[in-house]
């Protein structure tokens, strides 16, 4: 304990970004701590940027080098900062605050901002305050999490939460090989294009409601049951095919039970695409709409080419629906088999 030698831990490993958005511009103001300045303005001791004098002096350079470590964009432009000159002194937070202006050509819906402000600390964080009208956003950015999008309450945010979730919904459900093989096997039989529509939109009134459950964080099944049961569905549809000859078609009612099961996998893709909380309601509706333009995509190829097929030949209709059906069966049962008993992979 004697032998001890003096140690300086980092007082604040925080900034704080206030945005406050108005009809043409987005003022801001950004407030770090000196510690942090002091350190990558190599100045000594940093105690100096509590003086007034010698905080005015560093402005400028302090401005200059925080500004090529974050960036602001509108609806995917990126905007110029405009700096006020000078700094203001906060000697009782141990911080200085510099306040900025990003001059607009009309109002945002959406507003994208990546930070990184002190890279030599990987421990540092920015608190991200939005202000727009009444309301308020917040988000902690930093090494691991530098990115955050945020969608106005207007008319143009809506239309930017639409533009941004509904491509994920469309390309989740035509590369999603379970979800794919699924829709295939409901497929398979034929029918009027009227019917195959009843039935992918029995699928999409499903698990829209599990999804959004899921979403919200309200009912959230884990992993290892829903993985498994989506692979058995998929036994259970190529099965309902080679058993139906000619009896009910329950398709649509399968394809409904079922699509509770699959909402919850695709509640997965939207906590990976981070879900504006301010735009839940609208973010919900673009994936599960662009989810049913995908599967509308299928149904109109698919269909088309099983009807070219069985205008040609009846028989060959009936055999590729019989060798498909066990197709779909035996992949099914390879997942379940993965999902159960390797759900690290079958190496």
């Amino acid at each position: 304990m004697l032998a001890a030698e003096p140690a300086q831990a980092h007082p604040v490993p925080f900034s704080y970004l206030d945005l406050r958005l108005q009809r043409d511009a987005i003022d801001g103001t950004l407030v770090v701590h000196i510690y942090d300045a002091a350190h990558d303005l190599n100045i000594e001791p940093m105690e100096k940027m509590l003086e007034p004098a010698v905080a005015s002096q560093h402005a400028g350079a302090l401005a200059r080098m925080l500004e090529a470590r974050f960036s602001v964009t509108a609806d995917g432009r990126p905007l110029t900062a405009e700096w006020a000159p000078g700094l203001e002194v906060l000697a009782e937070r141990q911080s200085v605050k510099l306040s900025l202006r990003f001059p607009l050509a009309a109002p945002p819906g959406r507003v994208g901002l990546t930070a990184v402000m002190f890279p030599y600390d990987p421990q540092h964080q920015t608190f991200l305050n939005i202000y727009d009208g009444e309301a308020l956003t917040q988000a902690i950015l930093d090494s691991g999490h530098d990115r955050f999008e945020y969608f106005a309450g207007t008319a143009q945010g809506a239309i930017a939460v639409v533009r941004r979730f509904l491509p994920p919904g469309i390309t989740h459900i035509v590369v999603g090989p379970d979800h794919l093989l699924f829709l295939l096997g409901l497929l398979l039989l034929g029918g009027t294009m009227r019917h195959l529509v009843v039935i992918v939109s029995a699928f999409t009134a499903a698990h829209s409601l599990t999804m959004s459950l899921a979403a919200m964080n309200l009912v959230s099944p884990p992993a290892r049951i829903i993985e498994p049961a989506i692979a058995l569905s998929i036994v259970y549809v190529g099965a309902d095919n080679l058993l139906i000859r000619g009896g009910r078609d329950v398709r649509a009612w399968i394809a409904f039970a079922f699509g509770f099961i699959h909402g919850f996998d695709f509640a997965g893709v939207l906590r990976g695409l981070g879900l504006p909380r301010r735009a839940l309601g609208w973010s919900l509706f673009s994936i599960n709409l662009g989810i049913e333009v995908g599967q509308l995509l299928v149904v109109l190829v698919v269909a088309s080419a099983l009807a070219a097929l069985r205008a040609r030949s009846e028989q060959a209709g009936r055999q590729l629906a019989f060798a498909g059906s066990v197709a779909v069966i035996a992949a099914g049962a390879f997942w379940f088999i993965q999902r159960v008993f390797f759900p690290g992979g079958i190496s």
